[in-house]
């Protein structure tokens, strides 16, 4: 299979397989009005299986929802054919409407134009936690 190199863009390469999919969704990319290719399942020597983004336009997007989905994802801004940035991600340290609580008594559910912020509480296992309510995050 080919898939054309992008002029001006941004490749986001390194997804965990199968993660691929969760982060299009997550970053509404089928909402752009630009050729965007989601590659599954691509054979990598250091990951055996990977997914890849390739998005034909020069866009921003919220790089901690990046980080909370697969921190080991890399970001590869494209301009006139060569990689002029890579990004490296990291889990972020707060999440601010990324997920929601689900505690049904925390402050968020009645107070509806709280954000709902998250706290990253324990790295190794990728736990977060309601800043209100301390509810884990599902």
């Amino acid at each position: 299979m080919n898939v054309d190199s992008i002029i001006n863009g941004v490749v986001i390469d390194h997804i965990a397989a199968g993660k691929g999919l969760v982060i299009y969704n997550h970053l509404g990319l089928k909402d752009l009005d630009c050729t965007v290719a989601l590659i599954q399942n691509v054979i990598s020597e250091k990951m055996g299986k990977k997914d890849i983004i390739k998005i034909d336009a020069a866009i921003d997007f919220d790089m901690q929802v990046l980080g909370y989905i697969d921190p080991s994802a890399t970001v590869n801004i494209i301009r006139d054919g060569n990689i002029i940035e890579k990004k490296t991600l990291t889990l972020p340290e707060t999440l601010t409407n990324v997920v929601y609580c689900k505690n049904p008594r925390c402050i968020t559910q009645t107070e509806q134009e709280l954000d709902h912020v998250f706290k990253l509480t324990d790295a190794e296992n990728r736990v977060y936690r309601c800043m209100y309510c301390e509810a884990k995050a599902e």
